[in-house]
């Protein structure tokens, strides 16, 4: 029996018992919005983040706020 996938924000946030232990990611890729949102706090810039994390965009940085709210 498969666990249930969820999607928010048009697919940019995914919720799957087999990625990352479920925790949401962005478009289903091991990036978990936690990771995202710990770098914001940390007081990362979205740039850096950008940097580090080639295959995210702005919009999944601002969609991981958006979520968080």
């Amino acid at each position: 029996m498969s666990a249930e996938k969820l999607s928010f924000f048009d697919g940019n946030i995914t919720i799957d018992a087999d990625i990352s232990n479920g925790k949401p990611t962005i478009r289903g890729q091991r990036i978990t919005v936690q990771t995202i949102l710990e770098f914001l706090s940390a007081g990362e810039s979205s740039e850096e983040i950008l940097k580090q994390y080639p295959t995210l965009t702005q919009e999944d940085i601002q969609t991981c706020l958006a979520f968080a709210k």
